[in-house]
């Protein structure tokens, strides 16, 4: 679920949702200019490429010239993302290849800067027609992730703002729909970029994927995030193993007499997410073990099967660490999980349809998308 946009905050929220997405824009014309260069080298070379330059390098160089080419909002987000090395060597390439980076920074900026501004205008035009309500009902229902970006930054969004609040008139279940289109344009997404990223970067994991939702908003998701691998995950979300260990010493410190479940959390397979969000709330000087202290003042973690307390564990950690101190625990929706699997991006279209015909109707206010492994989104930090 997106966060929802806090009263007396809209503007920021739209203006760090613009850069994001102008990001994302940033990201894929530097895939097409890096696969441009590798096809370039290869003919040259006869099929053998140049070795990259040297990380610590490359984001030094590469740092200086972002900071003087592209503006300042924008630089700021790119290098905070998890990639920035990598793009940092893939800008350096670009320059050891003949590639001018004064005259073709600004360019890539420019479209940034028109991508960004385009979703401001179009947060501006939506809250002049009135239909600010559906924007919020967007980011509450639909993961932070490519679908959600690509309908902010739509300029017929506010189109589809009045059609849902038709909809919505008449009787409709938006949020239910809003579901159910989100899965299907998680397919277009992947269809698109195997097409348009072929030679370029590889399309987003099945573990990047299943993460869009509650457990990753804000957070700086790698495409090929690997959560099989813990060591490797962790180093894929910039955690440190001393961090890994201060932030475990945390949990088992908020849950004292209860050491076998907090190990359970710990082991979980979707633990480095909740590291990951620890990490940007101390890069932030929130209180992170003031949030944990909420792990053993509401208990209902306790209540379901026992195979799923690490899992319930994780979900509850991530809802204590999100919520501002001070706010109660809004009360956990039951969800029709024949119905949601029924609605899964992952699930076989063949199995899709037999669940189709054996699902309830899901709850009013309940995304199919929650019962995924919950986007990514923003650590705000360079390690």
């Amino acid at each position: 679920m997106g966060t929802p946009t806090p009263e007396g905050e809209p503007f920021a929220a739209a203006a760090g949702e613009a850069v994001q997405t102008s990001v994302m824009a940033w990201r894929l014309v530097m895939a097409v200019a890096d696969a441009v260069r590798r096809q370039q080298q290869q003919r040259r070379q006869k099929g053998r490429e140049e070795d990259l330059p040297p990380v610590d390098q490359a984001v030094r160089e590469a740092a200086t010239e972002v900071t003087r080419l592209v503006p300042s909002d924008i630089s700021t987000a790119l290098m905070a993302g998890a990639d920035w090395p990598q793009m940092a060597q893939q800008l350096v390439a670009l320059r050891r290849a003949g590639v001018d980076l004064g005259d073709f920074l600004p360019r890539v900026g420019g479209i940034a800067v028109t991508v960004r501004d385009a979703v401001a205008e179009n947060a501006a035009r939506v809250d002049r027609e009135g239909t600010g309500e559906w924007e919020r009902m967007l980011r509450e229902t639909l993961p932070a992730g490519p679908v959600r970006e690509a309908i902010l930054s739509s300029p017929t969004w506010p189109d589809i703002a009045a059609t849902m609040a038709r909809l919505d008139e008449r009787g409709v279940d938006v949020r239910q729909v809003l579901a159910a289109a989100h899965n299907e344009g998680v397919g277009v997404d992947q269809a698109v970029a195997r097409v348009l990223a072929a030679d370029a970067a590889p399309a987003a994991s099945r573990d990047a994927v299943r993460s869009y939702g509650p457990l990753t908003t804000g957070l700086d998701l790698p495409k090929d995030l690997d959560l099989s691998d813990r060591a490797r995950a962790l180093r894929q979300l910039a955690i440190s193993p001393a961090e890994n260990e201060r932030y475990g010493r945390w949990v088992m410190e908020a849950m004292p007499g209860r050491e076998r479940e907090a190990t359970l959390m710990l082991s979980n397979r979707q633990w480095p997410l909740v590291a990951a969000r620890m990490a940007q709330m101390e890069t932030e000087g929130k209180p992170v073990r003031e949030h944990l202290t909420r792990l053993m003042a509401d208990t209902s973690w306790e209540k379901g099967p026992t195979p799923q307390l690490g899992s319930r564990l994780v979900e509850a950690a991530n809802d204590a660490l999100r919520r501002p101190l001070g706010e109660a625990a809004a009360s956990r929706a039951k969800v029709n999980t024949t119905a949601a699997r029924a609605q899964s991006a992952t699930l076989d279209p063949t199995k899709r349809q037999a669940a189709d015909k054996s699902a309830a109707p899901a709850e009013a206010g309940v995304a199919a998308h929650r019962q995924q492994n919950g986007p990514a989104l923003k650590r705000g930090k360079i390690r």
